[in-house]
């Protein structure tokens, strides 16, 4: 390894084996009560909660420690029925012919259409962003790497950390994306890659059945 500056690892726990499995077990079993949500109520949520869930997404990985994500938080009630309607212009055009029977066929199990109410019930709406350049300190104008992946991964730990806090969120990608940019304030450089809905359960909230199907360990895993 070549010659860096580093700091210490900060210390794991020193679990027992049972106490390890334990813990991914007691995890699994959190993470899956984690359902997509269609039906928010309009309750306020606190702004420190979404920032507590933000500052988690950005501890995530990223290529060369670039963090290349911006996460543009809208909660104001103009912005986000102007959300809603742009993106179900787009949403009409894909249900109407610009996405092909089968892909309509794949999501008729789960209810979706056209209409989205959702993006300006739910207190807060996430954008998110990839950063094709920029790196760790402010200005900086560098080639970022692996975007795609590293704005993934975080967006992982941003879902993991709102359920954890109580709330239920869906990830929502109208197809083109960019009026998010104009919407946001953001760069024409950076690309929009989904929209995190982010609130309350509403009291008569259901999920479709055939979302609680979930693969077993044998068909998403191998062991070489």
């Amino acid at each position: 390894m070549k010659d860096h500056a580093t700091v210490p690892y900060e210390a794991l726990p020193d679990l027992s084996d049972e106490d390890r499995i334990a813990r991914a077990s007691a995890f699994r079993d959190a993470i899956a009560t984690r359902h997509s949500c269609r039906m928010f109520c309009d309750a306020p949520v606190p702004r420190e909660v979404i920032e507590q869930a933000i500052l988690a997404a950005g501890t995530a990985p990223s290529g060369a420690n670039h963090q290349p994500w911006h996460f543009a938080v809208i909660e104001s009630a103009a912005k986000r029925r102007a959300l809603r309607e742009a993106a179900e212009v787009e949403e009409r055009e894909f249900y109407a012919g610009k996405a092909s029977r089968e892909w309509i066929d794949a999501l008729a199990p789960l209810g979706t259409d056209d209409d989205k109410p959702y993006l300006e019930i739910a207190p807060y709406l996430i954008c998110i962003f990839g950063q094709r350049r920029g790196g760790i300190d402010p200005g900086d104008d560098k080639q970022n790497y692996y975007v795609t992946e590293s704005v993934g991964i975080a967006t992982g730990f941003l879902i993991a950390a709102l359920h954890a806090a109580g709330l239920a969120t869906l990830t929502h990608t109208p197809n083109p994306m960019k009026f998010l940019n104009a919407l946001c304030n953001r760069p024409a450089s950076e690309k929009p890659m989904m929209v995190l809905v982010v609130g309350k359960v509403a009291d008569d909230a259901t999920i479709p059945l055939h979302a609680t199907r979930k693969k077993p360990l044998d068909r998403i895993a191998s062991w070489l």
